[in-house]
């Protein structure tokens, strides 16, 4: 026996209820140098207390850890280590803010676009009901962007933005540099404290000793939360990208329509084909190359 929401989705996918003539007509495309931002206030608020609190952690390991040491070549070397993942963390947490995730065209649900497919006799299509929008295989409506967005995994409020077909590789690389660096400014957090213990606590850091130690506890607790947090996260989005399984498609248990491809092509799929140290930057866009996006069973 079906269940209601196999129902309603039986419904859908029948041409005589799409009523194009219930949506209006679609809004005027933007140009191409028009960025991308969704203005949610609550995301708005992630999206700064993440870049804040980034700058809270290099605050602390520059000021704190690394300039009291007298080993200039260890403070060198960390600094710019830690400097270094830092600006990838946030180019990368920029770039999947602002990238377009994959959003459909909105409105585009017209009796003139929906006669431009020129569909086959018993052909599928679905209509998103919220945006009046064509809507694609594999794509989800987000209420947050009020929009479908094609291979949505969810909506990220850290990031202000929905990770999807055209974002997924920059939130993968916002989730390994933060773990990264949260991982890192623990190590360093435990050799200062090995060193402030072997010496007077007044001469390892410019600050007093008890807000030297209060520096430091904040920064070793926001790691060890932002450690494991990004971790889980960068594991949880690599096995989805492995699986070619969205977060959303897992979640509802959707029937799985698409050609199985292997984890290696899959991972080429959403960062780039061929494999390259590309796949490291943030500012790269990602080139598909031989790498199919969509292969269905028929």
């Amino acid at each position: 026996m079906m269940s209601p929401a196999h129902r309603t989705r039986d419904i859908e996918r029948q041409a005589g209820y799409l009523k194009p003539e219930h949506c209006a007509p679609p809004p005027p495309r933007t140009t191409a140098g028009t960025m991308w931002f969704i203005r949610d206030g609550c995301g708005i608020v992630c999206g700064i207390i993440t870049w804040l609190l980034v700058f809270y952690a290099e605050f602390v390991v520059v000021f704190v850890v690394l300039m009291p040491v007298k080993n200039v070549p260890y403070s060198l070397f960390n600094g710019v280590l830690f400097n270094g993942l830092a600006f990838l963390a946030l180019a990368s947490h920029a770039r999947a803010m602002c990238t377009d995730p994959g959003a459909v065209p909105k409105g585009n649900a017209t009796k003139e676009f929906i006669e431009s497919l020129q569909l086959k006799p018993g052909q599928v299509v679905y209509k998103c009901p919220k945006c009046c929008s064509i809507k694609p295989d594999r794509a989800h409506h987000c209420s947050v962007c009020k929009r479908c967005i094609k291979k949505m995994d969810h909506h990220c409020p850290w990031v202000n933005n929905c990770v999807g077909e055209n974002n997924q590789k920059y939130f993968v690389l916002f989730t390994m540099y933060i773990a990264l660096i949260s991982l890192h400014a623990l190590v360093m957090v435990a050799l200062h404290f090995v060193f402030c213990f072997e010496e007077d606590w007044s001469k390892c850091s410019n600050f007093s000793p008890p807000a030297t130690v209060i520096l430091l506890i904040l920064l070793c607790f926001e790691g060890l939360l932002f450690l494991i947090f990004t971790a889980v996260m960068f594991g949880t989005q690599v096995h989805s990208i492995c699986s070619d399984e969205t977060g959303i498609e897992q979640l509802k248990k959707e029937e799985r329509r698409w050609a199985k491809k292997s984890k290696w092509m899959n991972m080429k799929v959403v960062f780039g084909h061929p494999f390259s140290v590309a796949w490291l930057n943030p500012f790269a866009k990602p080139d598909h190359g031989k790498a199919d996006i969509y292969q269905y069973i028929v």
